[in-house]
């Protein structure tokens, strides 16, 4: 397992004899043109890691011809292609395990999504594939390790998932955000890179003033920023929708990111109130995060990563059906570190918005938080992750 050294801005350094990001690759393809396929998403906690990457590699090997493969109807099929990146999506869906009766089809949806891999991989020819989870990343690897194409996995979590552990036995590499990963993957082929950030968020310049016109809001007041993921958090949404009133009793201001589902009804809950900014989504994160004094979130991998590198006060809210439970594992690891709050989704309706005020009118606290989860940010994993795949081909 290697795992790269701090930097003076605390982040992961390369590995000893890998390139520097600005300098050359010494890979055999890369003055030729590598050819990648990234695999994945689902959710942007895979999509925006997966693009990152996809940035860097292009940064380190301009020449590299990268293709996406993700699932038809899935949010990847217009990020993506937002991002500048090619995509092809498949026709294949996830377990659901809320209504077993949805899962009749999946058989049929899984040999489907092979037969339309194995035409992607024979018509695009990778040089190698790179998945990032979601269930459009399984096919992909697998065909692609059948037919002895190099293979890398990027593991977000702490908890690895069942798909990148399977995969994980014949992979060329595993990208891991922490330390211990070793239960899940050959200890051989682990590299601890941190999870990718965004540049528009790592490298931000936005200053406060620019975030608070971009959201129509006033810069004297504290604002909170509500995050519940691209999809919503409900225990998140209904807190805030039922106190509304507190946060202009208390002068505060609310930013709130409702997710797609009913979306419409908090944004007919939050008319009237010139104090709150509401949306299903916040395409610009960059200015979230410099306009929020504190931020309420679920704490899946690349949230805790984004808020780490952000240095926001957080309420952590962790979904409670996550696999093994990882995001609270992730929000109480946070915690001992003294470096956020944490809140059980249980009992969210009754006490985030109490909780919230009470930590918006707590100075010093703010400044804790702040300085405790600011030491353990890492920026340059995409960096990492794109000089370790180049070097193998």
């Amino acid at each position: 397992m290697t795992k790269p050294t701090p930097n003076n801005h605390g982040a992961a350094s390369p590995p000893s004899g890998a390139a520097g990001y600005h300098g050359a690759v010494s890979s055999p393809l890369a003055g030729r043109g590598a050819r990648l396929i990234i695999a994945g998403g689902g959710t942007g906690g895979h999509i925006f890691p997966a693009i990152a990457i996809a940035n860097a590699i292009k940064h380190v090997a301009p020449e590299t011809e990268i293709l996406f493969v993700g699932a038809k109807g899935k949010m990847e099929m217009e990020k993506v292609p937002q991002a500048g990146y090619k995509i092809e999506g498949l026709d294949i869906a996830g377990f659901n395990r809320s209504s077993l009766i949805k899962n009749i089809g999946l058989p049929l949806k899984l040999i489907k999504s092979f037969f339309q891999v194995r035409k992607i991989i024979a018509e695009f020819k990778p040089d190698a594939v790179v998945g990032v989870g979601g269930y459009s990343s399984f096919p992909v690897l697998k065909q692609a390790q059948l037919k002895g194409i190099a293979t890398f996995i990027h593991e977000s979590n702490s908890f690895a998932g069942k798909t990148n552990i399977l995969l994980g036995k014949k992979a060329t590499g595993v990208f891991v955000a922490s330390d211990g990963m070793e239960k899940f993957f050959p200890a051989e082929k682990i590299l601890i890179t941190g999870n990718p950030v965004r540049k528009s968020i790592a490298q931000s310049t936005v200053t406060r003033s620019q975030a608070f016109r971009f959201f129509n809001l006033d810069e004297t007041k504290t604002t909170v920023l509500a995050i519940g993921g691209s999809l919503g958090a409900r225990s998140i949404n209904e807190a805030l929708a039922n106190k509304l009133d507190a946060f202009k009793t208390r002068n505060l201001q609310l930013i709130w990111q409702t997710g797609k589902t009913t979306a419409e009804v908090y944004k007919e809950k939050a008319k009237g109130h010139q104090n709150i900014w509401v949306a299903e989504f916040i395409t610009q994160m960059e200015m979230a995060y410099a306009a929020a004094d504190i931020v309420i979130s679920r704490s899946g991998a690349m949230a805790v990563t984004e808020l780490c590198v952000a240095k926001k006060p957080t309420i952590f809210v962790p979904f409670p059906f996550a696999a093994e439970d990882h995001q609270a594992v992730n929000a109480q690891t946070l915690v001992n570190k003294k470096s956020a709050l944490m809140i059980k989704d249980s009992e969210a309706n009754e006490k985030l918005v109490g909780m919230t005020i009470s930590l918006a009118e707590n100075k010093d606290l703010q400044r804790e938080l702040s300085d405790n989860i600011a030491k353990l940010a890492i920026t340059n994993a995409d960096e990492v992750i794109a000089r370790a795949i180049l070097k193998t081909l």
